[in-house]
């Protein structure tokens, strides 16, 4: 394939409590070290706040071609913050409501049913805090259980609000619990099409109407875990309100580590599967999902087209990779069973040449769609 000279990229991250700026540091990292790694030189521009979003450019030189790239952050850090700011108990609650609500939607069996890692990974906050919750109020009502005198509850209560407050939440908080309850909350959010979500689609896919007014030898829409929901939602919302928007470009849409079925498997979510259909069913569209066993928290082996309806639909294509192919042995032992760090290392640095690495596909010479057919563990043929 011909090296790729301009680029648009709409990038849409995780459930990450970052904006725009702190994104633009990570980038920065990642494309310093995989610089090294696969011998190119980028050039990370600032952040720059436009019409059209949160922008950087990226320049790239590979044997002596250059290749610029445009990257938007849509960031949803706005939200994340709203999601965390209410009182602890507040969260808890509101957490356990939407956990209830994801289980009578039928999502939650679906999980297990289509990808059981992912429905452990939905149970693990709530049983975390239900078992200290279960610990608290034993310790508030012991005196009654041991049959000592009942005034001693005056000292048993206080006991159990210090030991939820002080051992069992900042212990949760160790495995980010409080922020997994909102990432529920915003998957019911997106799910349903609430007007948080809904406003955000909007003002994003207006934005990149305006982006695409730019010409570019490729557009790529590359999302990351929850982002893969948005991303869909938006194209979806790109191609409403004007339906030529891709004409004449060359479109391919990548999803890292997605968990698009996260919200696609709500019931209520008829608004997201239509959008997930009308991309599987584009022609012009280069569709494929990047997933890694390494990595419980997406949908393993899942194709999103076919499990929300759209069977009859060209399939996006999926693409298996080891991240022990790109990180050093020493790198590897050390994060494999950190599953959250794991999670994100589809939009971190590589410290060894393989078939992905993210700042390559969103900046390198190289155009996305040569990223479907390679194995994990062997780079691009220019990079051999």
């Amino acid at each position: 394939m011909a090296s790729v000279s301009s680029r648009l990229v709409f990038y849409f991250p995780g459930f990450d409590p970052l904006d725009a700026a702190a994104h633009h540091r990570r980038y920065e990292r990642s494309a310093a070290q995989s610089g090294k790694t696969f011998g190119l030189d980028y050039a990370v521009g600032p952040v720059q706040e436009v019409e059209t979003g949160s922008r950087m450019e990226v320049v790239s030189i590979s044997n002596g071609h250059e290749t610029k790239s445009t990257i938007y952050v849509h960031d949803h850090n706005s939200i994340i913050s709203d999601l965390r700011a209410p009182p602890i108990w507040k969260q808890i609650a509101l957490g356990f409501k939407a956990g209830a609500e994801i289980i009578t939607s039928g999502a939650a069996f679906r999980y297990f049913r289509h990808a059981w890692r992912f429905g452990l990974f939905f149970l693990f906050p709530y049983l975390l805090i239900f078992t200290g919750l279960v610990f608290s109020t034993l310790i508030a009502v012991s005196p009654l259980l041991l049959n000592v005198p009942p005034f001693l509850c005056l000292l048993s209560v206080p006991a159990a609000w210090l030991f939820f407050y002080k051992l069992v939440i900042p212990f949760s908080a160790r495995f980010h619990t409080l922020h997994l309850f909102a990432d529920w909350r915003f998957a019911l959010m997106v799910g349903r099409d609430e007007p948080v979500a809904r406003a955000w689609i909007e003002d994003k896919a207006r934005k990149i109407l305006l982006a695409l007014e730019t010409p570019s030898d490729e557009v790529l829409f590359v999302s990351h875990s929850m982002g893969a929901s948005l991303a869909l939602a938006v194209a979806g919302r790109v191609l409403e309100l004007k339906p030529g928007a891709f004409d004449g470009r060359n479109i391919s849409f990548v999803t890292l580590g997605g968990a698009a079925l996260q919200c696609a498997f709500i019931s209520k979510a008829d608004r997201l599967r239509q959008s997930i259909g009308t991309l599987a069913r584009d022609a012009r569209i280069v569709w494929f999902d990047i997933q890694c066993l390494s990595d419980p928290i997406h949908l393993y082996k899942c194709n999103t087209a076919h499990l929300t309806g759209h069977a009859d639909a060209a399939q996006p294509k999926i693409v298996r990779i080891k991240f022990k192919h790109s990180l050093s042995d020493e790198r590897y032992r050390k994060n494999k069973f950190n599953f959250l760090r794991m999670h994100r290392q589809y939009v971190l640095g590589s410290d060894r040449k393989s078939g992905f690495d993210f700042t390559l596909l969103t900046a390198g010479p190289l155009p996305a769609a040569s990223f479907v057919g390679l194995k994990s563990d062997e780079p691009p043929l220019t990079f051999r």
